[in-house]
């Protein structure tokens, strides 16, 4: 079982930035595939960008996000620049051991969530 926690959300400014964290239990290295999802407000939960052996990114967000791990420090970041508010939502980060190849960015390839941290951009 894996633990994920949040944390980096916040309120900013349309064209600022963030960088959203989020640390799991145990070590995730390689074994797991992790992903960024969000969920605004009154809709579905929605993949962002997923990690793996490559990066995998949601149209809306290519050239302004970026997924990143630190397998040291049981780390999974997303550095959000050039924020708009149709960014604004619930963000959380999510961990499989096997993810269908095909959609990486589906919420039901995933099976540990954390808790989730606001974005809100204004």
């Amino acid at each position: 079982h894996v633990q994920l926690v949040e944390s980096g959300g916040g309120s900013v400014q349309a064209g600022g930035s963030l960088t959203l964290s989020c640390v799991a239990s145990k070590y995730i290295g390689n074994e797991y595939s992790l992903a960024w999802f969000c969920q605004p407000p009154g809709r579905e939960r929605e993949g962002v960008a997923s990690i793996c052996s490559i990066a995998v990114y949601a149209d809306s967000v290519k050239g302004r996000f970026t997924i990143s791990q630190n397998t040291a420090k049981n780390t999974l970041y997303l550095q959000m620049n050039s924020l708009e508010p149709e960014d604004t939502a619930m963000y959380y980060c999510a961990a499989a051991r096997t993810v269908y190849a095909g959609d990486v960015l589906g919420k039901n390839q995933y099976e540990y969530w954390g808790q989730g941290t606001q974005v809100t951009v204004s």
